[in-house]
């Protein structure tokens, strides 16, 4: 494992038990019956009863587990042993069948024999940041997609990275000019104010992903664009009722979140 893989696994294992104890992620809330899948991703991935559905960088599991309380066959994967525990606890005390795979996603065809066999492969929010090599990447989820099988993605768009968090000044390319390093800095959710060791992030602009959709055999369906994220993204969101996050009305729009869809041919 390279220096930035190391480091962000430190982070994203220090941000377990945070996350897990958060009102963001209101894990007491998802084990009353709560599906954690936002409007979008359930719109626009449709009814998923029967189907298998592969879950890359999963986290601690809680959508995941949301696919499967809709009938989902599921499988999840992500390279933090601490998240990857924390999710076989999760389905065990749900009573939800579900395998959780403890690998990082670009060696995740060594780690699961499972070439061609799932329906969807799945990935939402704040996971491309984290690879280096977006058609790689591509190339993992066209690997486990069965044909006329899909890749569905929602994601924080990529005009973001040029705004930072107070929506004034730059803070990062729109290209991608190789990991910027963030030092420790509190995470994303409300919690202890504890700060998550540093981290190495990558940008991606839209053609890269959409030129990795279409290198990695992948016949892109629709690509979506919305003016709302799924958390507090810049200072004075507002939180509605669908559970994303919007700027002031006093604002102009920007693109903060899109979604893909892309067969496999």
């Amino acid at each position: 494992m390279d220096k930035y893989r190391l480091a962000n696994l430190r982070s994203w294992n220090a941000r377990v038990p945070v996350h897990a104890a958060s009102r963001f992620y209101d894990l007491k809330g998802f084990l009353r019956g709560r599906n954690a899948l936002l409007p979008i991703e359930r719109r626009e991935v449709g009814r998923v009863k029967g189907k298998r559905l592969l879950h890359l960088q999963c986290h601690f599991g809680m959508d995941t587990l949301s696919w499967a309380r809709l009938g989902a066959r599921v499988t999840g994967a992500d390279f933090s042993d601490k998240a990857i525990a924390r999710a076989r606890d999760l389905a065990a005390g749900t009573g939800l069948k579900a395998d959780f795979v403890l690998s990082d996603v670009m060696r995740l065809p060594r780690a699961l024999p499972a070439k061609g066999k799932f329906d969807i492969v799945f990935a939402s929010y704040g996971v491309l940041c984290w690879i280096a090599d977006m058609r790689r990447w591509m190339r993992v989820a066209s690997h486990f997609l069965r044909p006329g099988g899909f890749l569905y993605l929602a994601e924080s768009h990529p005009f973001t990275n040029i705004l930072a968090m107070d929506g004034r000044t730059q803070e990062l390319p729109y290209f991608n000019e190789g990991p910027a390093y963030f030092p420790p800095e509190y995470t994303y959710t409300d919690g202890p104010r504890k700060a998550m060791p540093p981290t190495y992030e990558w940008c991606h602009p839209m053609s890269d992903i959409l030129g990795a959709v279409k290198a990695a055999g992948l016949r892109l369906d629709f690509l979506h664009e919305f003016p709302y994220c799924a958390w507090e993204r810049f200072k004075g969101m507002k939180k509605g009722r669908d559970g994303f996050y919007r700027l002031p009305a006093s604002r102009k729009s920007l693109p903060l979140l899109f979604s893909l869809k892309a067969f496999k041919k």
